[in-house]
């Protein structure tokens, strides 16, 4: 007795039942916003394919042709790379951009450079620590 998903009958005696393995390479590229590229490494690898989905449904089926198996493996990925920082569109909308909450995604902003709500965090506390140091 062979495993099989395929219907037979009587009708179909004299033929013969094959298989064929057929291999296909996926490539799924997610895209994340993170404070660094290790939290994005973290986030990365957190997610990837819900191998739930990955079943009978994603193959065409035809001709009575049916699918026996479908699955998937992990076998490589590429260094993650670094696309451009959130900032506020001070070029599109000027000042207005900061009120407004109008932001872009700067490609040519550095990579290490603080955003301007941190470095607004920084000047406070900058000032908190002045105004301690004086007894305020």
């Amino acid at each position: 007795m062979v495993d099989t998903n395929i219907t037979y009958t009587e009708k179909d005696e004299g033929k013969n039942l094959y298989r064929k393995k057929t291999y296909y390479t996926l490539v799924i590229e997610q895209e994340v916003l993170a404070k660094d590229k290790d939290e994005a490494d973290k986030l990365f690898g957190d997610s990837g394919i819900d191998h739930s989905k990955i079943n009978s449904e994603i193959t065409e089926t035809k001709d009575g042709v049916e699918t026996y198996m479908v699955d998937a493996n992990y076998n490589d990925s590429g260094d993650t790379e670094y696309m451009g920082k959130v900032v506020f569109d001070t070029d599109t909308y000027g000042d207005e951009a900061i009120e407004n909450g109008d932001v872009t995604i700067d490609t040519y902003a550095d990579e290490n450079d603080l955003s301007e709500k941190e470095k607004s965090d920084v000047d406070t506390a900058i000032n908190l620590e002045w105004e301690q140091s004086i007894g305020k």
